[in-house]
């Protein structure tokens, strides 16, 4: 992705992006990562105030995903010719609005109507604003401020899963959606009066996606994303109703769960960009599936619903959980490293597509998972996990092979 300033604005791009613009981006971010998947620590509230299975809950999660992937390359391309602040703007209302409508309208639907909204605007909002960030860094700062917007996402899943979970357990789901929508409201006014005027972006066009998506060596390494995170996500979808049922553990129990899990996303994240610089991209990403597949079959060894739970094994979940989320989170920045690598002149579509695979690869395990909820109960989920991360290893294998 390439950001054209008008004249105004290029004294402003060749220095320092000021701090407190990317702060507000990333701020947002953490908003958005909160809104998006704090479905996962508050299933059990909500599947019991609607009165639907965890299987029927957990399927917000799924649609939320394939409306990300189907709409955010699009909405991105074709709002390539309007002001970076305006589709900023445009795309923080969206995802309020994903996050207004269960608090009005509180039924299944409305919640899956719901997701489409905020993934639209997730879809439109945080490819931008790194774009944004991007454009307004000198070059050798250009990556520090990437890390930077992105820290927000991050900080999601250490703080806001856990947050939001509590909120639901405490007072409500409804409420949970109601202090996101809150605390979005004054980032979207910061966005309007700090993101500067006069930025142009050039969009990845459906011209460019369909180039390399008729490149088949290209689309086997983009579709590896959808592959590792489908194995995950057959658990992390389900992952508060499993802890619930089969340790006995409530709203603090699932509550720090989810907050080992964030700081284990937080070590990740480092360990996965480091060890990719040490041993290469496709050499991590080949120690993270088998990883993988020695950890995920643990979640099928906790305590069944019934059975003791020991201070004993809630110490060996945590630690599971902890090691799960660290090799889980070291994923992306290596597989971004490894498909800048394949296509550098292709590098933002590669990521545009990447993304989209982020998404498709929830979609796939939240929808594996339930699948496997309905028939066999939890029991089987991790065991089915690691499975699939078994054919995540064999897809990578094959594309570094023709790679």
């Amino acid at each position: 992705m390439t950001l054209a300033f008008s004249s105004v604005d290029r004294s402003a791009a060749a220095g320092a992006v000021p701090r407190l613009l990317i702060a507000v981006l990333s701020v947002s971010n953490f908003v958005i990562g909160m809104g998006a998947f704090m479905i996962i620590g508050l299933l059990e509230p909500l599947s019991a105030d609607l009165g639907v299975t965890a299987a029927r809950a957990g399927a917000v999660l799924t649609t939320y995903a394939v409306a990300y992937a189907v709409l955010s390359p699009m909405l991105v391309s074709l709002t390539g010719g309007i002001g970076r602040r305006r589709v900023l703007a445009a795309g923080l209302a969206l995802f309020g609005l994903g996050c207004a409508v269960p608090v009005i309208w509180p039924t299944e639907a409305a919640l899956h109507l719901s997701r489409i909204f905020a993934a639209a605007g997730a879809g439109l909002f945080t490819p931008v604003a790194a774009a944004v960030a991007a454009g307004l860094s000198a070059p050798e700062r250009r990556a520090k401020a990437l890390a930077a917007v992105f820290f927000g996402m991050t900080m999601s899943q250490v703080l806001g899963l856990p947050l939001g979970s509590f909120i639901a357990y405490t007072y409500g789901w409804r409420m949970a959606f109601a202090v996101v929508l809150l605390v979005l409201l004054p980032c979207l006014w910061l966005i309007w009066t700090i993101v500067p005027r006069g930025l142009s972006f050039q969009p990845v066009t459906l011209r460019d996606l369909g180039r390399v998506m008729r490149n088949g060596r290209l689309m086997l390494a983009v579709t590896f994303t959808a592959s590792f995170l489908t194995a995950g996500y057959v658990v992390q979808t389900f992952l508060a109703p499993l802890l619930s049922q089969n340790l006995g553990w409530g709203r603090d129990g699932i509550t720090l769960a989810l907050l080992v899990c964030g700081v284990g996303a937080v070590i990740g994240n480092v360990m996965g960009g480091a060890l990719s610089d040490r041993v290469g991209a496709a050499r991590t990403l080949t120690l993270l599936c088998l990883a993988q597949i020695v950890v995920l079959p643990g979640f099928s060894a906790l305590p069944w619903a019934g059975g003791e739970s020991t201070a004993l094994s809630g110490a060996l979940a945590m630690g599971l959980l902890g090691l799960w989320s660290i090799f889980g989170w070291s994923f992306m920045a290596a597989q971004q490293a490894r498909l800048i690598g394949l296509a550098p002149d292709a590098a933002p579509v590669m990521l545009a597509l990447n993304a989209a695979g982020i998404y498709v690869g929830a979609a796939l395990g939240s929808a594996f998972g339930g699948l496997v909820l309905a028939g066999n109960g939890l029991g089987p989920l991790g065991v089915v996990a690691a499975g699939l991360m078994g054919l995540a290893l064999l897809h990578l294998r094959v594309s570094v092979r023709l790679g």
